[in-house]
């Protein structure tokens, strides 16, 4: 039965439906399978203009596609073929039906997204193009399901063709039904393109057009908190006629977009451009302040960052567009402050580099303030200064701990400039943020040793060849050590912020951080004597000097860093190394007393050597400033004197030896008094001017040099009796030290720290500012370099800080520079070297490698002291050949002819004992960190 019935389908039937053609029973097509999806179609659209699509067929239709894919191009064909139709036909109840369509298609069959996705965006363009805006709203509808519905980033290039025609949907402005319905679709569709591009991490090429129809549509919010809940409780897909309110889902997909440091930039700067040329940071439109707001409430809420969106607003500031526009800036700054105020409280690398580029800006307003002349008036210069000021109070205040700013703080000393005026600004606006931050609770480092990143700078910063400079850089070390102490010395400290914000008051903050309180009366004074007003500032100058005298005792309570004993030696030999500067002036001289007296607050607990050593500088000093053949001003030796007794003062007060102060004042009783310095209770040295105006006599002046000569005339210069008395009291003081090595070194010159003589700051070597005190006038060259100071250990001190000092013109002077390609050559030799070596088959441990480092170190300091002790054993021998008539002074220093021939005969004699070989087998063979490195790993 089978085999019949499978016959007559095959034989039979095909001959009677070719033969009985006019029966439909029997025709072929009747067995063959229907086109379903045709009917299906058929039955969607509306026979007349009043009726609805069928959403029931229009279900089934999307079932079918399903479950045949292969119809699929058949069916978008018919689709779009129908859609052309009825808008040339400008029947619109039927051609509105095909979006409407691609819409369940495309929300239904996901996976056959390659199958509709062009058909779609054909659809979409050409409904774009109409005339009539019922149209383009369903085009813009269209487009947005089909965003919707993407699952990957296929055709993100297909859309962005879409765009332009988008922007220009958005930008119009008509108030009709029509018109806000249009505009809301596109925006609408804005919105889906920058969702889309935020979940792929892409950013168009047309997205600044995006954020010009944005912005044209935005509307201020006066509350963003509230308007974020509004968004947050509202649907996306909510039939809104509000464009401000599509505006605003703009703005929330944009901060979701901005989820990483470059999609940030792509976003933020179209954002800022259109702000800098619409003129929106202004308070008066507030649109810049709203919208960012905005978006930092969304990043909020979706866990990204806001201190990102913080700094890069405060980074805008150095766009070439707002660079040279202080008034723009002002304006931006005050938008940053609004900001801040909504930010978490946390110390991020956002909010660091924020408050670093505050700074920098803030130096430009004292450089301003600094080179402005005495008539000049820039209120735009002081208003940035105090938008700036403002908005560093606020951002150190979020970060909650001065320990991170002090870090960022050091970075910027390392590009301080040789040049005196920017290294003044750059001291101002350091110490003035380091002002700001005082209030804040210092967590990182709390009775912690000062960080050696920013002791490093600050040491540098101290040794500048810029006087003031030097001076500022002492006040910052105060003020970053004592940050709660109050008028240290002869300082004005401006409050902080200023009650007035005015051109008189940027200078003040300018000149404040390296200039006297008297300095800064005159020029105030100078400036203000044309229109004979009294300015605020006046009034808190007078407060300023009536508080110094209550400030003094609060040095030790204040304290909120320690210095380490290695640190306060080196701050010794600073001091050492500056205070026979030609350029210092009293201002330097207190300076270098208040940092003495710092460096004393932590010797007397920390380390008894640096208290020793303490006298033993103060001494070395006095000393010198009683030599006539030192080669300085008068008025300059008595001041070097006045700080040597003030220092005196310090140590006796410092280690509780009231004996050594009162013999200290009876030797000094009847001797006549600094015009420039004076001496305060025994515990600070600061400037005379402050204690009495009347003194007229410039500093250095032929009256002041006649005066400094004078005073120096009726001096005591043999001080053996003093050191045997302070002798005495110390080795009762300090009872577990020797007793020989307290005397031996309270008779001795004073030797700077090892570690100091091997610093070589750039701006230290030129020889325009030459790194040796003890450096002769005129241009004298290598050979003709020697010690011009003799004393204890003075040769030995010159020696060994000149090898440091012209090392660079040595090798610069060299005839043994290796060229570019020879050091290549040699680095590759190295390496070969290294990478041929044996390995340890026992790799050394971290404590075994500790140890061989520090006995490395430990043989090198013997070394050096062999050296150093084979170097004075040397200097006797040409004392005794060439003692000077004077047998109280050992130092001497001679000019003339007859000096000439001596320093050289000199020379000659110690080039013939060098030259004998003893010396040379104490030199040290010549090596490079990383040989000591290979030692130390055992290859």
């Amino acid at each position: 039965m089978g085999v019949m019935s499978g016959v007559v389908s095959r034989k039979v039937i095909p001959v009677c439906g070719k033969l009985c053609y006019l029966c439909p029973s029997i025709r072929a097509r009747s067995r063959q399978p229907v086109k379903r999806y045709k009917t299906i179609l058929a039955d969607i659209f509306p026979r007349s203009p009043d009726s609805e699509p069928n959403d029931r067929t229009i279900g089934k239709l999307c079932d079918y596609t399903s479950r045949n894919p292969a119809r699929i191009p058949d069916i978008t064909h018919y689709l779009e073929q129908k859609c052309f139709k009825e808008l040339r036909n400008e029947r619109l109840y039927l051609a509105r039906v095909v979006p409407r369509i691609y819409g369940k298609l495309l929300s239904s069959c996901k996976e056959q997204m390659p199958l509709l996705a062009p058909s779609s965006l054909l659809v979409v363009r050409t409904l774009l193009d109409q005339r009539q805006d019922e149209m383009r709203t369903l085009g813009c509808l269209l487009l947005v399901d089909f965003l919707t519905n993407q699952v990957d980033g296929a055709y993100m290039f297909s859309v962005e063709g879409i765009i332009p025609r988008l922007c220009e949907l958005g930008q119009d402005l008509r108030d009709d039904d029509r018109g806000l319905k249009l505009r809301c679709a596109a925006l609408r569709a804005l919105a889906s393109m920058v969702q889309f591009m935020g979940d792929y991490s892409h950013v168009a090429m047309g997205f600044e057009n995006i954020v010009s129809v944005i912005m044209e549509n935005y509307r201020v919010v006066e509350n963003p908190c509230e308007a974020e809940s509004t968004l947050t409780q509202e649907t996306l897909g909510a039939s809104h006629n509000d464009p401000g309110y599509w505006s605003r889902v703009c703005l929330q997909n944009m901060a979701k977009l901005a989820n990483e440091a470059t999609t940030v930039r792509h976003v933020i700067e179209p954002l800022f451009r259109y702000f800098d040329s619409s003129d929106c940071w202004s308070p008066e439109s507030s649109i810049a302040s709203s919208v960012l707001s905005e978006m930092q409430l969304f990043m909020d809420s979706s866990g990204q960052s806001s201190h990102l969106l913080l700094s890069i607003t405060v980074k805008h500031l150095d766009h070439k567009s707002v660079a040279k526009r202080p008034l723009l800036q002002v304006n931006i700054l005050k938008v940053a402050n609004k900001l801040a105020q909504q930010v978490k409280l946390l110390a991020s690398v956002h909010i660091i580099s924020a408050i670093g580029d505050l700074v920098r800006h803030m130096r430009k307003c004292m450089l301003c303030a600094i080179e402005a002349s005495e008539d000049d008036d820039s209120m735009p210069n002081s208003d940035l200064h105090s938008a700036l000021e403002a908005c560093l109070l606020r951002l150190t205040k979020k970060v909650g701990d001065a320990g991170p700013i002090l870090d960022m703080l050091a970075v910027v000393l390392e590009s301080i400039s040789p040049t005196a005026t920017i290294a003044r600004a750059t001291i101002a606006s350091i110490y003035r943020t380091v002002r700001i931050a005082a209030s804040l609770p210092n967590l990182s480092y709390d009775k912690k040793v000062l960080p050696e990143s920013l002791f490093q700078q600050l040491l540098l910063a101290m040794a500048h060849p810029d006087h003031e400079t030097r001076v500022g850089s002492h006040r910052l070390l105060s003020a970053t050590l004592f940050p709660l102490l109050k008028c240290p010395w002869s300082v004005f400290e401006p409050p902080v912020p200023l009650s007035v914000y005015d051109p008189k008051g940027t200078r003040l903050v300018a000149l404040s951080a390296f200039s006297s309180s008297w300095v800064v009366m005159e020029k105030i004074a100078e400036s203000c004597s044309a229109s004979n007003e009294k300015l605020e500032t006046d009034k808190v100058l007078d407060e300023d000097c009536d508080d110094r005298s209550t400030a003094r005792t609060e040095m030790q309570e204040t304290k909120s860093m320690l210095l380490s004993s290695q640190q306060v030696g080196l701050l010794l030999s600073l001091i050492w190394n500056q205070a026979l500067s030609e350029d210092n002036k009293p201002e330097n001289y207190e300076a270098m007393a208040h940092t003495f007296n710092l460096a004393l607050q932590f010797s007397k607990t920390e380390d008894s050597s640096n208290l020793v050593r303490c006298f033993q500088l103060a001494f070395s000093l006095r000393s010198i400033s009683l030599d006539p053949g030192v080669l300085l001003q008068a008025s300059r030796k008595r001041s070097l004197y006045t700080m040597a007794t003030a220092m005196l003062l310090f140590s006796a007060k410092a280690s509780d030896l009231p004996q050594i102060i009162a013999f200290v004042k009876e030797s000094t009783s009847g001797q006549s008094v600094d015009l420039h310095l004076s001496l305060i209770e025994d515990s600070s040295l600061e400037l005379a001017f402050l204690s009495s105006s009347t003194s007229t006599v410039i500093y250095g002046s032929e009256e002041d040099e006649g005066a400094a000569s004078d005073f120096l005339s009726i001096l005591h210069k043999d001080d053996k009796q003093l050191r045997d008395v302070v002798i005495l009291h110390l080795v009762e003081r300090l009872e577990n030290f020797p007793e020989d090595i307290i005397k031996e070194q309270i008779f001795q010159q004073f030797s700077p720290e090892e570690s100091f003589l091997l610093r070589a700051p750039l701006f230290m070597e030129t020889a325009a500012h030459p790194c040796s005190p003890y450096t002769l006038k005129g241009s004298l060259s290598e050979e003709d370099l020697v010690p011009s100071v003799v004393g204890d250990e003075d040769t030995l001190f010159e020696e060994s800080f000149s090898q440091s000092d012209t090392r660079i013109s040595e090798s610069i002077h060299s005839n043994d520079v290796l060229s570019v390609t020879k050091l290549l050559e040699s680095v590759m030799e190295s390496a070969q070297e290294v990478a041929n070596a044996p390995l340890l088959m026992n790799p050394l441990s971290f404590d075994q490698m500790k140890n061989q480092c520090e006995a490395l170190l430990l043989e090198k300091n013997q070394k050096l002291a062999a050296l150093l002790s084979f170097k004075l054993d040397q200097v006797p021998l040409l004392e005794d050949k060439h003692m000077n008539e004077d047998p109280v002074n050992e130092v001497c220093c001679n000019t003339d002819s007859d000096s000439k021939d001596y320093l050289g005969e000199k020379e000659n004699s110690l080039r013939c004992d060098s030259s004998s070989g003893s010396e040379n087998s104490f030199r040290l063979p010549p090596s490079s960190p990383y040989d000591k490195f290979l030692k130390a790993a055992g290859w």
